[in-house]
């Protein structure tokens, strides 16, 4: 039997850190992204999704600069933003585009990484946002993943 018959239905992933200015514990997250990756694969969206045929996916957090340069460079826009996904598996994460975003919600930085982390997955799995009932679905989908996850934890 050849080594792509017998990988696994679920990918590797790590999480990998290329800032240096908000503090973050990398073992949690990565602990949390192993999670994240099963909670995401509980929801069917297909035999065939993205996210099975990979054989990794990476997780890497990044500063708004380098965010920013991605975003001009592969979506034509100039701000930041908090999360890009790419469908050969590279989710990218701006950390302090999250601390903002913690701030503003009220919220920890962990949290809004974690919530970054299930986004970038649910893409992977083929969920999108374009329209305001995908927008939705998929928002209640991340809350109900952390949700479990963090249930499990208990």
């Amino acid at each position: 039997m050849s080594r792509a018959s017998t990988r696994a239905e679920k990918p590797g992933i790590n999480v990998r850190n290329f800032q240096r200015k908000v503090r973050v514990d990398i073992p949690a997250l990565q602990r949390f992204a192993e999670r994240a990756l099963m909670g995401c694969l509980h929801y069917r969206r297909g035999s065939d999704t993205q996210l099975r045929r990979l054989s990794q996916v990476s997780i890497v957090l990044i500063s708004d600069r380098r965010m920013c340069d991605l975003h001009r460079r592969f979506l034509n826009k100039s701000d930041p933003t908090d999360v890009i996904t790419f469908d050969h598996g590279e989710i990218f994460i701006s950390l302090e585009t999250a601390r903002k975003h913690a701030r503003r919600f009220r919220t920890s930085v962990l949290h809004e990484v974690q919530l970054y982390i299930i986004h970038g997955l649910l893409h992977l799995h083929g969920f999108d946002h374009r329209g305001e009932a995908d927008a939705r679905a998929m928002d209640e989908l991340q809350k109900k993943i952390l949700e479990r996850i963090a249930n499990a934890q208990r």
